[in-house]
């Protein structure tokens, strides 16, 4: 079984999600209580995307993100290094392309909007991300990352982090196709920089009027942003 490291070597990093590809969606459902459907909604609420407009989702997976997008009527792409993910997803009817979130296949300014759900945590340089994604939004263009959190309440924080490293492994055992791969997961979401910290460096990157929503008490985050 594979799962990354804290390194997040690409080549080890792909491979994992390869290895998680075949029941990511069932896992990732059954893990958050079926609020993936909503969290899902509510990037594309935040996005505010119009019919006709040209749209990246990252990091997309399955693209079953992606298929939740297109229902605004914009049209949209489904980008992932993942080829097992991508396979995955292959009945889903939407454009997909094979992509490094370092080195996005896209002309400048390609986009009116871009959004990454859970991946940005899996990127090997955070910043770097942030500004190929600025490379390819249109100025003025919005970007919205969905990403875990840290909890706000500190009762509720100590039971999630409890959660991550008990319940989360036991629960993958179950039903992930790779449950080792979960044990990165729960790592990962402890290392991960609080919203606050987030905020600063999207705007670092080239992104203005940074502002974030939680979900779930914090244990999610919606971070809004335009491109400057």
């Amino acid at each position: 079984m594979a799962r990354a490291d804290l390194d997040k070597d690409p080549r080890d990093v792909a491979a994992m999600f390869d290895g998680v590809a075949r029941r990511y969606d069932l896992t990732n459902t059954v893990l958050t209580g079926g609020q993936d459907r909503r969290w899902r909604a509510l990037t594309r609420e935040a996005l505010a995307l119009r019919p006709g407009e040209r749209v990246l989702d990252l990091a997309a997976g399955t693209a079953v993100s992606t298929v939740s997008l297109a229902r605004s009527g914009a049209w949209c792409v489904a980008a992932d290094f993942s080829l097992g993910m991508l396979r995955a997803g292959h009945r889903r009817e939407v454009p997909k392309v094979a992509a490094d979130a370092l080195h996005l296949p896209f002309r400048d300014g390609a986009f009116d909007a871009v959004t990454i759900s859970f991946g940005l945590r899996n990127v090997a340089d955070t910043d770097a991300a942030l500004r190929e994604l600025a490379r390819v939004t249109r100025p003025g263009g919005r970007l919205v990352v969905c990403e875990f959190g840290t909890p706000t309440w500190r009762p509720f924080r100590t039971a999630y982090y409890a959660g991550l490293e008990h319940v989360l492994p036991a629960v993958a055992r179950r039903v992930s196709s790779n449950p080792e791969a979960y044990t990165y997961l729960a790592e990962s979401i402890r290392a991960w920089p609080t919203q606050p910290e987030l905020a600063t460096r999207i705007g670092a990157a080239g992104w203005t009027d940074v502002a974030w929503r939680d979900l779930t008490g914090g244990a999610v985050a919606l971070h809004r942003a335009r491109r400057s």
